[in-house]
């Protein structure tokens, strides 16, 4: 798989105004996400993974830790494992998320062993 097209990737809208398609490498999982301006936020909750947003296009308000900055195109964040974290989309807004390792539960499917 060195090569994917974005209509072979899994697709879902885990939250209202959140629209993204999933890609699992070997070793780490992909989001790439369409935010509405008026998208629900994203609660805080935390994982195993560390988790990578590169902001391609708009504005969002991304929590780590406690400690919140606004991220606009082209900012790049990165949240440590175990690392209490949120979202609250402040206009239309692209993202690519990576997670490492391989993050297996996304919206609406689970990654098979």
């Amino acid at each position: 798989m060195p090569f994917v097209r974005p209509s072979e990737m899994l697709s879902g809208t885990p939250l209202p105004g959140w629209s993204g398609r999933f890609l699992h490498s070997a070793n780490m999982t992909f989001a790439h996400y369409d935010i509405a301006a008026d998208a629900a936020p994203l609660h805080e909750h935390h994982h195993e993974q560390e988790e990578v947003w590169h902001v391609v296009d708009g504005e969002i308000a991304l929590t780590i830790g406690g400690e919140e900055q606004v991220l606009t195109a082209g900012c790049i964040a990165v949240v440590p494992p175990d690392t209490p974290h949120s979202v609250r989309p402040l206009a239309a807004t692209r993202a690519i998320i990576a997670d490492y390792p391989l993050r297996p539960n996304l919206p609406g499917q689970t990654l098979s062993e």
